[in-house]
């Protein structure tokens, strides 16, 4: 995610990512952090912001199976300042 200071100081921004499996048999958080990055940008600068998700940070334990386990379907990625400011979203099949 590329962000851009427009403002005319320096500043700092933190930008999060967010992770939902819509399609689980159990309950899942609408909004699960996965990874955050804390940046620093001269005014007019620009960053981008690489936020690696691995499959582990997909796991859940299953209370059935006693175990941590990742459910195959579809999954949604949020990246934004907060839970409530998102500004990129992206979907993934997990088969």
């Amino acid at each position: 995610m590329d962000v851009k200071n427009t403002g005319p100081v320096a500043g700092d921004e933190v930008v999060q990512m967010y992770v939902h499996n819509t399609g689980s048999r159990y309950y899942q958080p609408i909004k699960q952090m996965e990874g955050f990055s804390r940046i620093a940008l001269k005014p007019g600068e620009t960053k981008t912001v690489n936020l690696p998700l691995k499959i582990k940070d997909l796991h859940y334990w299953d209370v059935i199976k006693k175990g941590y386990t990742v459910d195959n379907g579809d999954y949604e990625i949020m990246v934004g300042a907060s839970s409530e400011d998102i500004r990129q979203q992206a979907k993934f099949t997990k088969n």
